[in-house]
């Protein structure tokens, strides 16, 4: 999908779920589809409509006025757009809540600004609150991110220079992106390496400078079958490190629990009374700090010394930026 098509989409669905009444069809084309041709507009405002409701928005149809059917609107209310209550297990909840930390997609967060601010500057009556459905939650801390995972989406080749280890030099490698992926608390993109012609992944905070195209979107094909999850568990290979304990609430910290070594259950927690359960992880890198951070307090590292000083250093400095921006507000 190009990205001139995805945000029209986006606004499409922002306008029809934040306006409180009816939209004539006349109005969403001259907020959305200014300039196009009548035909142009017709085929455009169908074929958007028919992708919203096949990916599960519920667009309605309906009469302007209670006494003349000749005007009809559009809109998607937001109690009907919104997911039914889910019950998940404590494993499950974990996930979510991982998810949750790992991920913000920049360019959706953009976009969306964009839109409110396209249907403001053009009189549209919002309501700010339905938003809340279509926000974005997940981050991810690597510049190279964005561009990978839009390559993804386009099926666009890049190149980019990459460092394997800080004591190597950089090399300019040449990739058609297959995916984005997380795993053991690192983001890595996989696909296949057009100058060894095989599949490798690198790790996104490996790569140095920017990201950059290097071929036409859609010239990547993924092969039929490819795993991307399982291509980089398989090819990734663990660098040997000092190991690090952690303690983690019981039903808490799936994350680590993962890739943990080995689990001690019912052990004595921080406070020496409650049981939580300590994990060994094979590794006690700045990669695991941020895991540990992102668990908040079902999680708590009792070594190495390194590790722990620099939870707490994080810790510290976030409380300082917290601080400041109460002060600047």
């Amino acid at each position: 999908m190009s990205s001139d098509k995805s945000e029209r989409l986006l606004n499409l669905l922002i306008m029809l779920l934040v306006t409180r009444h009816w939209i004539p069809k006349a109005r969403i084309r001259e907020v959305l589809y200014a300039g196009s041709s009548d035909a142009a507009f017709e085929k455009m405002f169908e074929r958007d409509k028919e992708e919203l409701r096949s990916i599960g928005v519920p667009v309605e149809v309906g009469g302007m006025d209670t006494y003349f059917e000749d005007e009809v609107g559009y809109r998607v209310r937001p109690e009907q757009f919104a997911l039914p209550e889910v019950t998940l297990t404590a494993e499950e909840a974990s996930v979510v809540a991982l998810a949750g930390r790992a991920w913000d997609h920049a360019r959706l967060a953009e976009e969306t600004t964009r839109a409110l601010a396209t249907l403001t500057a053009a009189g549209v009556e919002l309501d700010r609150s339905a938003l809340e459905l279509v926000e974005p939650r997940l981050r991810a801390e690597e510049p190279s991110f964005e561009a990978f995972w839009s390559a993804v989406g386009q099926g666009q080749p890049v190149r980019f220079d990459y460092r394997r280890s800080a004591a190597d030099e950089t090399t300019t490698r040449r990739l058609e992106p297959w995916g984005v992926v997380r795993s053991s608390g690192r983001w890595y993109v996989a696909g296949r390496d057009r100058d060894r012609a095989e599949p490798r992944v690198f790790r996104l905070s490996r790569v140095v400078g920017d990201v950059v195209p290097d071929g036409e979107p859609g010239d990547v094909v993924v092969p039929p079958g490819t795993e991307v999850g399982q291509l980089t568990r398989n090819l990734v290979r663990p660098t040997p490190g000092v190991p690090a304990h952690v303690l983690v609430r019981r039903d808490a910290g799936l994350g680590l629990r993962r890739a943990a070594q080995s689990t001690e259950t019912g052990v004595p927690g921080p406070d020496g009374a409650t049981p939580w359960d300590r994990l060994v992880l094979p590794d006690s890198g700045s990669e695991v700090a941020d895991e540990v951070l992102a668990h908040g307090a079902d999680a708590y590292v009792e070594g190495p010394a390194e590790l722990r000083a620099a939870v707490l250093g994080r810790v510290a400095a976030a409380r300082r930026a917290l601080a400041a921006a109460g002060e600047a507000s």
